[in-house]
């Protein structure tokens, strides 16, 4: 099973302010165990929301906000993409993570879907080209 590890943004990271040297360490060794242990396979840092954009959608119609956003609870500060057995083995690998922010913070896990999950929604057709993008997908390097 595939999951996405959500490291929650704070005002902190909003504000642009960067992890210290004894943090980058911390969690560079954590993601050496990832790796190692055949976890991860794939994680990066966000910049702060007021560096981005969202797009809301409407029908037809298209609107583009720029940042920042208000909601820093709702916001995301960096990601990882984790294979785990089961939920339970992602939630213990997150309680074994440094904490990725200077005070209190969060981490939300949450499972990817696979072809499956989709039942007879997701046709032969629908399959093949599933499969054709994923493969070109794999091809492009990611960091």
């Amino acid at each position: 099973m595939k999951f996405m590890i959500l490291v929650k943004a704070t005002a902190d990271s909003e504000a642009g302010t960067m992890p210290s040297t004894e943090l980058l360490e911390q969690m560079g060794k954590f993601n050496e165990e990832l790796v190692k242990a055949g976890v991860m396979l794939a994680g990066e840092g966000l910049h702060p929301s007021s560096k981005g954009a969202r797009v809301r959608f409407d029908g037809a119609a298209r609107t583009v906000i720029d940042g920042p956003f208000a909601e820093t609870k709702e916001l995301v500060a960096g990601f990882w993409i984790w294979q785990c057995a089961s939920m339970e083995e992602a939630v213990s690998w997150v309680k074994r993570c440094p904490n990725p922010m200077p005070g209190p913070s969060e981490i939300e896990i949450r499972r990817l879907f696979t072809a499956e999950d989709f039942g007879d929604a997701l046709t032969p057709e629908l399959r093949d080209q599933e499969v054709r993008l994923r493969a070109e997908t794999t091809k492009r390097e990611l960091f």
